[in-house]
């Protein structure tokens, strides 16, 4: 009895210490030292290998240092005591796309859809980085279970209609775009994509009016002003479309 009395007390005394590492940790990153930061999530490991929050807590200091393949060894060194751990599917989310492998990142995004279903925000970002790697038709259906949580989420809506765009449904992609500026009015990206499908099936003025309400939205912006040139010098408006050149 007294033997499973000191051990359990050495467990407690054990954790409080890999408590206070962390702790440690977190105020050396919040100070911007993550070298000495990752010296206290290592401590507090140490105390405790099934530490979780000190195995994500050390990739966030490490991605932080930009140093990503170290940062996605802490995650998964997480991930293996819990593969549940939201933390540390998303910070691999941002290493592989810091990385530029995009693949890895749909994958990660898919697990925090796995692991949350009712979250909007995840299945937006499964299908933003399955745009990334040019997958438009699962993308879209990511998107469309975002839209089944909330049918007014405008930014699932947007990037719903860009995969509808490489799908070549402009019409579905038109109709995406009319509910978001139905919602944000003051869309620029809108109102851009919905210029750039009517151009392209030669709707020219319509295009032209698009862009312009981009442009009014953000007068800083050159894509729009480019688009509407095209536009106009296929009009033979040649010299409207100086005009904007002269401006750009």
């Amino acid at each position: 009895m007294v033997l499973l009395s000191t051990i359990i007390v050495c467990t407690l005394c054990l954790a409080e210490e890999a408590d206070y590492y962390d702790w440690k940790g977190l105020k050396s990153s919040s100070a911007k030292n993550y070298s000495g930061s990752i010296a206290y999530f290592d401590q507090a490991i140490e105390m405790d290998p099934n530490y979780i929050d000190a195995w994500v807590h050390k990739g966030d200091a490490k991605r932080a240092m930009k140093d990503y393949n170290g940062s996605i060894e802490s995650y998964l060194g997480a991930l293996q005591k819990n593969n549940k751990t939201k933390a540390a599917w998303s910070g691999l989310i941002e290493d592989y796309v810091a990385l530029n492998d995009y693949e890895q990142a749909a994958e990660a995004a898919g697990k925090m859809t796995e692991i949350d279903p009712n979250s909007k925000e995840s299945w937006l970002k499964e299908g933003n980085l399955l745009q990334m790697k040019a997958d438009y038709e699962n993308a879209s259906k990511s998107h469309e279970r975002a839209l089944l949580l909330d049918p007014r989420y405008k930014d699932a809506l947007y990037r719903n209609a860009l995969s509808l765009m490489a799908l070549g449904d402009n019409a579905g992609a038109l109709s995406l775009l009319d509910k978001t500026l139905a919602i944000d009015p003051k869309n620029k990206l809108a109102y851009n994509a919905r210029g750039l499908i009517l151009e392209a099936e030669g709707r020219y003025e319509s295009a032209i009016e698009a862009y312009e309400n981009a442009s009014r939205i953000d007068p800083t912006w050159s894509q729009p002003k480019i688009n509407n040139m095209q536009c106009l010098e296929a009009l033979g408006r040649t010299d409207k479309a100086m005009m904007i050149l002269a401006t750009l």
